[in-house]
């Protein structure tokens, strides 16, 4: 499901736009009929492709497959056949590492939480 996902619904790049927080934005400058310089938004969309280095980073770029509501039983294969999703029907998205790990930082910083509070709860038990 992961290779369908990643490079051939996605093609290689990450499908981002914007979920992480940040800004994928890529404008155009054209100079209007008065003679002004405006941006024309063409693709919020990540740009980052797998095994090329990230266009903000320069990091190698390894795309992931990102479970949005972080529930992997639930990829897109509810009678265990997978069936490619719309995008903005699916649960699941390439994600480049940055977008990825930004996507989560929510999700990781409460499991954190969640283990340092069990962990407090286990040295009681000595």
């Amino acid at each position: 499901i992961s290779d369908m996902i990643r490079f051939g619904r996605a093609g290689g790049r990450c499908e981002c736009l914007g979920e992480c927080g940040l800004s994928h934005e890529l404008a155009e400058l054209a100079i209007e009929d008065d003679g002004e310089l405006a941006s024309h938004p063409i693709d919020d969309r990540c740009l980052a492709r797998h095994a090329e280095p990230h266009p903000r980073t320069g990091s190698n770029v390894i795309l992931t497959t990102a479970h949005l509501d972080h529930a992997p039983e639930n990829s897109d294969n509810p009678d265990g056949v997978f069936v490619e999703l719309p995008l903005e029907r699916s649960n699941l998205r390439a994600y480049c590492q940055g977008c990825h790990l930004y996507y989560d930082r929510d999700h990781h910083a409460e499991r954190a939480r969640q283990t340092r509070e069990e962990q407090r709860e286990q040295i009681g038990l000595w």
